[in-house]
């Protein structure tokens, strides 16, 4: 907005975390991909932003015996990105702040808007703390008049707290059961990464997983993500290193012992919180962006793309319609908002991929069935992930795809399995068996996938 002329003022609940020792909040490292990086390019930033990060080329799976086996995203030059989540706002605050019609308001935290007038109120929050300390009695309340109010303020949005006052405001929030907690995986004595580096790795066990995405300090970001009953029914120190024990036993001496005891009791698993809502904006005084409007699990690792892609879409509307806001909100809510609810629900579909499909023969049957026509096919035949993560090809178009690869691919098994029926029925007919049957078996297999009509 700042490029395109405007003068932006930038309110944030938090204090500058440029000048914080340790930022509170949500901790799960970010993974950048297409999406993200296409945002970047628009201001700049893809290069200075992707020095920081680690490329990750596929997902590294931690069997019970401490097996290892990769598993690749797509083909050999595409990969996703860790970056850790504080480098990144502070690479962006810094950016923005260098414009001289960019001002920031940190400690501010909005109370209330206007979307008739453009008015919004803040609690200055330094000046609230002052007050109570000081017995200040002025300077606590701040007032201005916007002609646009874009919330990105997170899924706890407090602007769109205020749009969910209004009339034919839809909104719906869901909690799943699991939890999170992060730990830490720390450089080896000589002081290199524990494990490989350019790898998500991944422990899955059906019901929960651990997860542990690389830093430029060589430490590994690790999360334990499991359903809040088991984060409660582990309340002593033996119980807890028996547990990983069991089930993470490569782990837990990467983790250390009593490092694991320490960061495990003393905290609280964390939420993950889904979030749809409709429409995006208010006539054309205000709009939703990022998790404000679509929160999402991070099992696609798409939050951040999906926000950043926002601010394309966006920009391309302004474009479009000449900066008429009247027009390019309504217009962004009709694009946006049916791509935004598809990846929402493909982050949650991913959870359960990770933390139990990755494993099964049937997932790397399709994976490599998926890989092996992409490279026949490559403009016909794109995996979902691939899609997803490494084009803009929008998040319900490609789900829409998936639906067609998954007839095409039940009917190719569906051909191989009556092949091998009909081969092993000539057998058994040559061994002098009487199979009348196998004709009606192999009818009824070609009926049922639509070969025979």
């Amino acid at each position: 907005m700042a490029r395109r002329g405007y003068k932006v003022d930038v309110f944030e609940k938090r204090p500058d975390i440029r000048t914080m020792k340790v930022v509170s909040g949500k901790s799960i490292n970010l993974t950048l991909s297409c999406r993200g990086i296409e945002a970047l390019k628009y201001v700049g930033l893809d290069e200075t932003v992707t020095k920081c990060c680690i490329p990750m080329h596929a997902r590294m799976i931690h069997d019970l015996d401490g097996k290892q086996s990769p598993i690749m995203y797509g083909t050999k030059d595409q990969y996703i990105m860790s970056i850790d989540r504080r480098v990144l706002n502070e690479i962006m605050l810094s950016a923005a702040e260098k414009f001289p019609n960019v001002e920031m308001h940190f400690s501010h935290k909005l109370t209330t808007c206007n979307f008739e007038t453009g008015e919004a109120t803040f609690d200055n929050l330094e000046m609230t703390i002052r007050k109570h300390i000081f017995k200040c009695e002025q300077g606590q309340k701040v007032s201005k008049l916007f002609d646009l109010i874009i919330g990105c303020d997170g899924a706890y949005s407090a602007v769109r707290k205020q749009m969910m006052k209004l009339s034919r405001f839809d909104y719906q929030q869901t909690y799943i059961p699991h939890g999170y907690m992060e730990l830490k995986i720390l450089p080896n004595s000589r002081n290199e990464f524990a494990m490989e580096k350019n790898y998500l790795h991944i422990w899955p066990r059906h019901e929960y997983m651990m997860i542990a995405m690389p830093n430029l300090d060589k430490s590994f970001t690790t999360t334990l993500i499991m359903p809040f009953e088991m984060f409660k029914s582990i309340t002593t120190e033996e119980q807890l290193i028996q547990f990983f024990k069991a089930e993470f036993p490569d782990a837990l001496p990467l983790i250390g012992q009593q490092s694991l005891i320490e960061t495990f009791m003393s905290r609280k698993a964390l939420p993950f919180i889904t979030i749809k809502c409709h429409p995006y904006h208010v006539n054309g005084k205000a709009v939703l962006l990022g998790d404000a409007a679509h929160a999402m699990v991070p099992f696609y690792g798409q939050g951040i793309n999906c926000g950043m892609e926002d601010c394309i879409i966006l920009n391309e509307l302004l474009d479009l319609y000449n900066n008429d806001f009247s027009k390019v909100l309504p217009a962004y809510t009709n694009k946006r908002n049916p791509d935004a609810k598809a990846i929402c629900d493909l982050a949650m579909y991913n959870y359960i991929e990770m933390r139990s499909k990755v494993n099964t023969t049937s997932f790397l049957i399709r994976k490599n069935l998926d890989n092996l026509l992409f490279k026949i096919f490559p403009k016909t035949w794109v995996p979902l992930y691939t899609m997803v993560s490494f084009t803009r090809i929008g998040y319900q178009e490609a789900i829409q795809r998936r639906e067609w690869q998954d007839k095409i691919l039940t009917r190719c098994l569906a051909v191989l399995a009556i092949s091998g029926i009909v081969g092993l029925g000539v057998v058994m007919n040559q061994l002098g068996q009487n199979y009348k049957n196998w004709s009606v078996i192999v009818q009824s297999i070609m009926i049922k996938y639509g070969f025979v009509y």
